[in-house]
């Protein structure tokens, strides 16, 4: 499979979040062109602060491979990762990173982008979709708190 292909997989995680009324994002981790983890926010399910997209898909890959390090992997995420999640991939040791759409929020990206500063980063891929999801989502929001 391509990244295309794969970022096809990561959006499917993002629907079922949307489709639970949480953000939009979806991650899944990749390792020898096998899926060994995936994810999608549930934060306010299981009201756990730690549970976005990219965490779960990296807690599900360890488990799978019974290692926490996954310095072989990709990882394919909707969203730019966070403070947090890009602390989690930095700390999984996954140095490929495919992301769909950019978060603007300047001070994530910024450190985000220290967290992440050795790591191999592709941006863009199936941005768009990605861009869609979470404007329908914050749309939906917006007409809900009216």
């Amino acid at each position: 499979m391509n990244d295309e292909e794969y970022m096809n997989i990561a959006l499917k995680e993002a629907r079922k979040a949307l489709n639970e009324d949480e953000v939009p994002v979806g991650a899944i981790v990749v390792l020898d062109n096998e899926i060994i983890g995936s994810g999608h926010n549930t934060r306010q399910k299981t009201h756990d602060i730690t549970n976005h997209a990219e965490l779960i898909a990296i807690r599900n890959a360890s488990n799978k491979i019974g290692d926490w390090r996954l310095d072989k992997a990709t990882i394919y995420i909707t969203l730019s990762p966070c403070m947090m999640c890009a602390a989690g991939i930095n700390e999984s040791r996954i140095k490929n990173i495919v992301i769909g759409a950019t978060n603007q929020d300047i001070k994530t990206k910024e450190v985000a982008n220290l967290i992440l500063k050795d790591s191999n980063i592709k941006t863009g891929i199936k941005e768009q979709e990605s861009l869609d999801l979470l404007q329908k989502f914050f749309k939906k929001q917006r007409e809900k708190n009216k």
